[in-house]
């Protein structure tokens, strides 16, 4: 297996452990009061949004031959960390 596959594998990995996040976010969205439930609701879609921007880096990235996927691997890097640190946030916001 090659270096960028492995990436490719763990980031798929950490989006699919973001996506099960997300939707224990909604659930829990569901059972709040009227306001509450619009501010998390718009909270769930800030990070889909974000979700999908990451999702679209790592296709470019799956997609990219073996000598440019590194150069890719910079965008890839600070997309994830924007959507990690976005997932924690709204982690503690919802507990």
């Amino acid at each position: 297996m090659s270096m960028k596959d492995a990436y490719v594998q763990k980031l798929k990995a950490q989006m699919d452990e973001w996506s099960a996040q997300i939707n224990k976010l909604k659930a829990k969205a569901e059972s709040k009061e009227a306001d509450a439930k619009i501010e998390y609701l718009e909270q769930i879609d800030a990070l889909r949004e974000e979700q999908l921007e990451a999702q679209k880096k790592m296709s470019d990235l799956q997609n990219a031959s073996e000598t440019a996927w590194e150069d890719l691997k910079a965008g890839v890097d600070r997309s994830w960390d924007s959507l990690s640190s976005a997932m924690k946030k709204a982690m503690s916001r919802f507990q």
